[in-house]
């Protein structure tokens, strides 16, 4: 897939954080700049759901993952996967998650957060009351609230990069996980 906007040029503090926090540019940042209000609007609300601690942040990076498999956002599988590294995830785990209800390495609350992640992601969103009860029962509702946010923000940012035609950029090349791959609209699978 080949990006539906150019990447706009962005100014030098900004190239020089992102490069600082990711050792390169994010190809959804480039893309995104050509607003910039829209561009600093995205950065301040993901650097500010990175900032939330009432959920686990293992069950909020599967359930990101989840959305992200599957809408088919390859970049944010990608990044996903890298960042599972910086938050202590197992890495055989992460590299499950695009096949979760095959796998048998995941808990059963973790497979509840994955459950529910898919769940709000459908059309219409098919969240069941015994789904959110059982989730409330074990997290508490700090912790589900959060985890209901985080995964809406996960839909608008796998939503974006998909629609802009922005795909995996390689930063998990770094954590020797195989990537997943789009294998069309109904999400992606395992290589």
């Amino acid at each position: 897939m080949t990006h539906r906007i150019p990447k706009a040029t962005l100014p030098a503090e900004l190239r020089e954080h992102m490069i600082r926090q990711f050792g390169r540019i994010p190809e959804p940042v480039e893309v995104v700049w050509h607003n910039p209000k829209v561009g600093a609007a995205s950065l301040e609300m993901g650097g500010r759901v990175m900032e939330w601690d009432a959920c686990d942040e293992h069950l909020k990076s599967f359930a990101h993952m989840a959305v992200a498999a599957m809408i088919g956002c390859s970049w944010c599988l990608d990044i996903g996967y890298f960042q599972a590294i910086n938050k202590g995830l197992d890495l055989h785990k992460a590299s499950q998650v695009p096949c979760w209800r095959e796998s048998t390495v995941f808990t059963p609350l973790e497979r509840a957060v994955m459950e529910y992640a898919e769940a709000m992601t459908s059309t219409p969103v098919a969240v069941t009351d015994e789904l959110s009860a059982r989730l409330l029962a074990q997290l508490g509702p700090a912790a589900l609230v959060e985890l209901t946010a985080l995964i809406g923000f996960a839909n608008l940012s796998t939503r974006v990069n998909t629609a802009h035609g922005i795909s995996s950029q390689g930063y998990s090349d770094a954590c020797e996980i195989p990537l997943t791959k789009r294998t069309g609209k109904s999400g992606v699978v395992l290589k």
